[in-house]
């Protein structure tokens, strides 16, 4: 850490610049947060996290406490210097407010109070202040305890104000908030998960900082989680590979710094069994979905040194062809966290690290350690290279089968599978196509459909689980081929969008175990090859109802859980009426099918979306992976969230 940090303790107003004012935001809040959805709400939290991360990373703070109480009001607070409370000598007012008050305003411009940071650089205090209804900003500094509070989106309320004295060694910040229902429409309500996983993935990014999460909500679980990691990202490379069957014990690891550009460079690697990569980047503690010129340089780093080294030591022959990067990545669990004193972001989401400075800085680093690795652990070596060698023998194998698959199916040609009943409209934004299990099912959802925008496609049985299967097997399959045919625009990495023929994929099963189970074995291979679908917001889940209620020939209603079946016994009262419990789609006739499930006036449909695709890589491993013990702790941990089963 001290190779990013810089070496004087002084936090003064000459390291706080003022650049603009803080017109827009409440305006045109889209612009600095993104969306005014629950991404946006989260994103205010992060924000302010971010701030007292990077008093840590500057050495100056070892603890930050998060805590949500039963109003949905935010505090976080730090062990750091406590922010500057002097005037501030370009705004005339106290720093503190100066910080709160003016976008732009922050230690992260000119190298001063911070060589590295996160957040919207020095954006983020003031726009957290300007989308809240209020916000309270206590600091302790120098045997002192002030306090400023804000109201109506960033207006002062009350100027710094000394309240009180503490020790001279307390010190620190302290910041709260409410989040602004005007701006935030969908609601102010932080969900607890999304919460724990991005504080304890800063803990695994930020080795020794103690991060913690209190959940005080009164109608809720009411627990303090702690999270600190003295291996950094090597322990989450472990917490990542916890449901895979590792190839070897020790995680690899790096770090280093150059100390003309201030980037440092951290890396930690491990491989196991499984046919599936999971390699994830970072800048300055922000996750960069896209990549970049670090992940770039990871990559290449990787394919040179093991290439030499295999050919030196003769696992490959001299004329033999190079591993490629895909052969290297299968069962591949990495994380490549580089520290910037001032990235470039590329893309439309931003999520592409763009500095060509990280290169040559990465390769050096990584380098010069993977090779000495190599040389030191020859056993771990040879795992690594006869992984390697066994993915290339498939990946041909693959291309083969892609080959064959492509002449017998005649993929992109825009021959069709003949147990797809097509719909009639060529408008890929209005048509869908039901995946259905089984004849029966498929035959009421043919019946029962409009056939004009609405597609049908029965599947035979359980897809084939692609967590345990190499791309050869896949293509095999012919359930998956009669997919990728019906869908029409390509596969895995050839996906284009634009060929899509259905904009609603729509996966449709019995209410029962085995249903859940298919429904999780097709979510598995959208995901896996198909992602782009999911992040596009393409792919749903049907929502058929679980019980009728019904007089003689009349059905008086339908009901789609438990819940509302209680309260549909409870509105009709001492009524005479019988209810019927669905085993499965097949016991629907097509007009009740309509009515339910098919019909875009009446029906429910859930959409399947990636709030955070680390987490999902992770679900997913462990849910269809190979090992049993992580998904019976899954099972019963969630075990109270399920009310009615069926086995």
């Amino acid at each position: 850490m001290s190779n990013t940090s810089i070496n004087h303790d002084n936090y003064t107003s000459d390291d706080i610049q003022v650049l603009e004012g803080l017109e827009a935001v409440r305006k045109r809040p889209g612009m600095y947060i993104g969306t005014t959805s629950s991404t946006g709400l989260h994103h205010l939290v992060w924000e302010i996290i971010d701030n007292s991360v990077d008093e840590a990373l500057a050495g100056y703070a070892t603890q930050i406490d998060v805590s949500v109480d039963g109003n949905d009001i935010i505090t976080v607070k730090d062990n750091g210097r406590g922010m500057p409370v002097e005037i501030h000598p370009k705004t005339g007012v106290s720093t503190v407010e100066t910080i709160f008050t003016v976008l732009h305003a922050g230690g992260k411009f000119g190298g001063g109070a911070y060589k590295v940071s996160g957040g919207l650089h020095g954006v983020g205090a003031s726009v957290v202040n300007a989308l809240s209804t209020w916000m309270e900003v206590t600091v302790h500094k120098d045997g002192k305890i002030f306090l400023i509070r804000f109201k109506d989106g960033g207006k002062v309320d009350q100027p710094l104000t000394q309240i009180g004295e503490c020790d001279k060694d307390d010190t620190g910040s302290i910041v709260r908030f409410k989040a602004d229902p005007e701006i935030f429409k969908e609601g102010t309500v932080y969900d607890f998960k999304i919460l724990f996983d991005r504080i304890r993935q800063m803990a695994f990014l930020n080795k020794g900082i103690r991060l913690s999460l209190s959940w005080e909500k009164e109608d809720e679980h009411k627990d303090l989680y702690s999270f600190c990691y003295e291996g950094g990202i090597k322990e989450y490379v472990q917490f990542l590979d916890e449901n895979e069957t590792r190839l070897f014990e020790d995680v690899m690891y790096c770090d280093g710094a150059d100390e003309k550009t201030s980037i440092a460079v951290e890396v930690a690697l491990q491989y196991n069994t499984s046919y599936t990569e999971k390699v994830y980047s970072f800048c300055n503690n922000i996750f960069t979905p896209d990549g970049g010129m670090h992940l770039d340089a990871f990559r290449q780093t990787l394919s040179r040194v093991i290439n030499n080294y295999a050919k030196e030591n003769k696992f490959l022959k001299a004329d033999d062809p190079n591993l490629t990067n895909d052969d290297l990545k299968e069962g591949l669990t990495a994380i490549i966290s580089v520290k910037h004193p001032d990235p470039q972001y590329e893309g439309q989401t931003k999520g592409k690290l763009g500095n060509a400075e990280v290169k040559p800085v990465v390769n050096k680093i990584f380098g010069d350690f993977l090779k000495r690795f190599l040389l030191e652990n020859p056993d771990v070596a040879k795992i690594i290279i006869e992984k390697a060698k066994s993915a290339s023998e498939a990946r041909l194998a693959a291309q083969k089968a892609r080959e064959n698959v492509r002449r017998k199916d005649d993929f992109g040609s825009g021959n069709l599978p003949t147990k797809l009943k097509d719909c009639a409209s060529r408008d890929a934004s209005i048509c869908e196509i039901y995946i259905v299990e089984g004849n029966s099912a498929g035959g009421s959802a043919q019946q029962g459909r409009d056939s004009n925008f609405q597609a049908v496609l029965p599947l035979r049985g359980k897809i084939l689980n692609v967590e345990k299967a190499r791309l050869h097997k896949i293509f095999d399959n012919a359930e998956i081929r009669m997919m990728i045919q019906a869908f029409g625009c390509g596969f895995g990495e050839e996906i284009d969008i634009s060929k899509l023929r259905y904009h609603k994929i729509v996966i449709m099963t019995d209410a029962d175990v085995d249903g859940q189970h298919i429904s999780t074995l097709m979510l598995t291979f959208l995901y896996r090859y198909f992602k782009p679908l999911i992040e596009g917001g393409y792919v749903y889940l049907a929502m058929p109802p679980l019980y009728k209620l019904f007089k003689g020939q009349k059905t008086l209603r339908y009901c789609y859980s438990d819940e509302e079946l209680e309260l549909a016994k409870r509105d009709f009262g001492d009524e005479k009426y019988d209810v019927q419990r669905y085993k499965g789609l097949g016991e629907m006739d097509p007009s009740q099918l309509w009515e339910t499930t098919l019909d875009p006036e009446h029906r429910t449909l859930k959409r399947v979306t990636i709030e955070d695709a680390i987490d999902a890589d992770q679900v997913f491993s462990m849910l269809m992976g190979d090992e049993v013990e992580p998904r019976k702790n899954f099972i019963i941990e969630n075990a109270h969230f399920v009310k009615n089963l069926d086995i």
